[in-house]
């Protein structure tokens, strides 16, 4: 072992022993991000950089409609500083349960940890009418925000401004990071629209409206 490696463990050794086992949590403790989806793990880590770690609760493969607020989601919704999701009904299934399953009073509904990507954005295709005959609907418009790059400039200036009341020590960092993510963003969202450009007036069958 050598010597740098002995004083790493000789260090976490007096810190055990003068804690009691337990760990002293330092004064530039990261913020806890627990996301429903992986894109706003995604955004929250461009955003945060180190000074937030985050989660995801699925991942690309699977169905966010349809997940079980296991015991392992609902201790990492418990020790969560901000809860970050889609909102707009695509998680009405599991989440109201997993709120209330981990007492943690800081990501509730209209608490500073609770952010919903939908409501920072105009959602389309809201029905103007509600009925059985119409199937599996969502009432708050459709969920699937991020498939619009402009409506993520959006939520990310929502996100940064969440981040900087969570952890207003930190406010400039968060700040300096919106500004490096929306330079590159709309960088490439003009790369997007000159290939998008020889599809403009295609036909096309779509399987979700």
């Amino acid at each position: 072992m050598s010597m740098r490696k002995i004083m790493i463990h000789y260090a976490a050794l007096m810190m055990l022993a003068i804690t009691g086992g337990a760990w002293v949590t330092p004064a530039f403790s990261n913020v806890r991000v627990l996301a429903c989806e992986p894109e706003w793990k995604a955004l929250a880590e461009e955003i945060g950089g180190e000074y937030v770690v985050a989660t995801s609760a699925t991942t690309a493969l699977q169905d966010p409609h349809l997940i079980e607020a296991r015991p392992s989601l609902i201790a990492q919704a418990r020790r969560a500083d901000l809860l970050f999701c889609t909102g707009a009904e695509l998680e009405i299934g599991w989440l109201p349960l997993l709120l209330r399953q981990s007492g943690n009073k800081e990501i509730q509904v209209g608490r500073p940890g609770h952010l919903m990507a939908a409501d920072q954005v105009t959602t389309i295709e809201v029905p103007e009418k509600l009925d059985r005959s119409m199937g599996d609907i969502h009432a708050a418009g459709n969920p699937h925000i991020h498939l619009d790059p402009y409506r993520i400039l959006l939520i990310a200036n929502a996100l940064t401004e969440r981040l900087s009341h969570i952890d207003p020590d930190n406010h400039d960092a968060y700040q300096q990071q919106l500004k490096a993510f929306t330079q590159e963003w709309n960088a490439s969202i003009r790369q997007w629209e000159t290939l998008a450009k020889p599809l403009q007036g295609a036909k096309v069958v779509i399987h979700h409206r």
